[in-house]
């Protein structure tokens, strides 16, 4: 073997099992040329990191539920910048009794009438819940803004009233964190392009989603001035770089389980009783009964 191949090979040993140049030939994950990282994180070892902090969550959920505590989450950014991605990889293990999702679709004729944050008011945690806002309050600064769907007027008082509802809910007690996921214009193009390929994911497409790639620059004003008015010091925004899903995913998991302090309340293994003796049990027949078809 050449000095050359084995400095080459040298080299390859020599790189942090976590850490992989990029392969080309995985297209979902594949990172656009003009995005910072020239390596990502190696699929098993995000698999196996991500396993790790999934039982860190886990051990929150039960202290969540064991101290009574109220936490809300908040999941804004770019249209496909990965929230939902990430918002899955945290419920993905939790009870559902103790970690919900709101995701809100249009307002309705009647909630349009309403104090603009009488129609969240309802979704916020009791004690011992965890709610994900995928999406929030902060459509009024966004999406509503940009479209047009408010006023000058009803997007100023937003953001007058908007840090005070939140200060409000913390001195209730509630733990409110924000996420931000920035995604760069190159990568968004790219998410939307593959979305439009795959029959599977075309749903997740809206013509509001299409029509915000024509307002990248209004939405980019209107995330400053939102960030310049509701970035306090009691709730403030905490931003994900997003162009790779997975560190986005990791980042944002092992912040959040930063944000709470919680203790392991692991219960102990458990012992499984014995089954009931069957005592003249006798089953229907099988006949009386509709089964699936089993076709596979």
């Amino acid at each position: 073997m050449s000095e050359k191949k084995k400095h080459k090979k040298s080299d390859k040993e020599n790189k942090p099992e976590e850490v992989q140049k990029i392969d080309k030939d995985e297209k979902e994950h594949q990172i656009h040329k003009t995005y910072k990282h020239s390596e990502w994180i190696d699929k098993k070892f995000y698999e196996k990191e991500l396993s790790r902090l999934q039982i860190e969550l886990v051990k929150l959920q039960e202290w969540v539920k064991h101290e009574g505590l109220k936490v809300v989450v908040i999941f804004e950014g770019r249209d496909a910048a990965g929230k939902g991605g990430v918002i899955k990889r945290i419920t993905q293990s939790l009870n559902p009794r103790i970690c919900r999702v709101v995701a809100l679709g249009t307002p309705t004729e009647r909630e349009k009438t309403q104090w603009y944050f009488q129609r969240y008011a309802p979704h916020l945690p009791a004690a011992g819940e965890m709610v994900l806002f995928d999406r929030s309050w902060y459509n009024r600064a966004g999406v509503e803004r940009v479209m047009g769907f408010c006023t000058e007027e009803e997007y100023r008082e937003f953001l007058r009233s908007c840090p005070e509802f939140e200060r409000m809910l913390v001195r209730s007690g509630i733990i409110l964190i924000k996420y931000w996921f920035s995604v760069s214009n190159e990568e968004q193009e790219r998410r939307f392009q593959e979305r439009i390929d795959n029959r599977t994911k075309r749903w997740k497409l809206s013509p509001m989603d299409i029509e915000s790639r024509k307002r990248w620059v209004e939405y980019s004003k209107s995330k400053d001035h939102m960030f310049a008015s509701t970035d306090i010091k009691q709730a403030p925004w905490y931003v994900v770089e997003a162009d790779d899903k997975r560190r986005a995913r990791l980042n944002c998991i092992a912040h959040f389980l930063t944000q709470i302090e919680y203790k392991d309340l692991t219960p102990e293994p458990i012992e499984l009783p014995h089954p009931q003796k069957d005592k003249g049990y006798v089953r229907p027949p099988m006949e009386d009964q509709t089964f699936v078809p089993e076709i596979y």
